[in-house]
């Protein structure tokens, strides 16, 4: 069982930053692969990143590529999404999510019915 908890979301101007973390509890983090979803208003649900189990790969959808990177670290069980440039197509609620069953050369699923935890959400807010 893992529980996961995020924290800084807000309102920002577009253009600006944002950190997003997500704290999980368990001592098997490691074990998962973790992604950052989004969800806006009438938007089906959107994997933003992924980052593999060790950290050394990542995916990030290609609206926010070169704009968010996604990082982990293991031995504090979080994982973070830095989000630079911000537009207000941006706004939406941000949820961390846990999946166990990826790995390999299909190392990440952008199908959230994949992932096995998630955290509540937190909301970002981009004003233009």
């Amino acid at each position: 069982q893992v529980q996961l908890v995020e924290s800084g979301g807000g309102l920002v101007q577009s253009g600006g930053s944002l950190r997003l973390s997500c704290a999980a509890s368990g001592r098997t983090f490691s074990s998962y692969t973790m992604g950052w979803f989004r969800q806006s208003p009438g938007k089906e649900r959107e994997l933003v990143a992924a980052v593999s189990r060790a950290g050394g790969m990542k995916y990030y959808a290609g609206s926010v590529k070169g704009r968010f990177t996604i990082s982990r670290d293991n031995s504090k069980n979080t994982v973070a999404l830095q989000m630079n440039s911000l537009k207000p197509e941006d706004t939406a609620v941000y949820t961390c999510a846990a999946d166990s069953r990826s790995s390999g050369s299909r190392w990440y699923s952008s199908d959230p019915y994949e992932y096995d935890y998630w955290g509540q959400g937190t909301q970002v807010t981009v004003s233009s």
